[in-house]
């Protein structure tokens, strides 16, 4: 995950980025943007937020001492990680708040694997040794057989 400012300043969109269990969230401060003047897109492994406010016109009666309001058209690119899927992202809008959600592919979601307790065997001779039932053969020392197993 890499952010990258795409606008001559390099100050960029303010952007919080985390991964949950089951997606990447991107969070995007928009203050004073409405939600029809932002675009979001995906080339490739990039999300581009794009967003635009219309430019107030300029006061003659007196210039700005200090000017930090964004005004006219500004974006953000940052590359995706490869294991989501952006084809299923969903997107909100509230208070100056973009927020996307852009889930896991499944195969990048933590599985939890179910442990089985081992049953009786038919084998009493398998039940009756312990190098047998830890697949140690004789002569083998259980450190080797463990790391044999692994």
């Amino acid at each position: 995950m890499r952010p990258r400012a795409t606008e001559a300043s390099g100050a960029g969109i303010p952007l919080d980025v985390l991964m949950t269990q089951d997606a990447l969230v991107v969070e995007a401060a928009l203050p004073g943007v409405k939600p029809e003047d932002v675009d979001v897109s995906v080339l490739g492994d990039t999300l581009t937020i794009s967003a635009r406010t219309a430019s107030e016109e300029r006061r003659e009666d007196g210039g700005y001492l200090y000017q930090e309001v964004r005004r006219g058209s500004f974006s953000r690119a940052v590359t995706l990680p490869s294991n989501v899927r952006p084809e299923s992202a969903t997107a909100t809008f509230e208070n100056g708040l973009l927020r996307l959600s852009i889930p896991k592919a499944e195969e990048a979601k933590p599985r939890q694997i179910h442990i089985s307790p081992l049953t009786g065997t038919s084998d009493d001779a398998t039940a009756a040794s312990p190098e047998a039932a830890t697949g140690v053969e004789s002569g083998e020392s259980a450190e080797s057989g463990a790391t044999a197993a692994t």
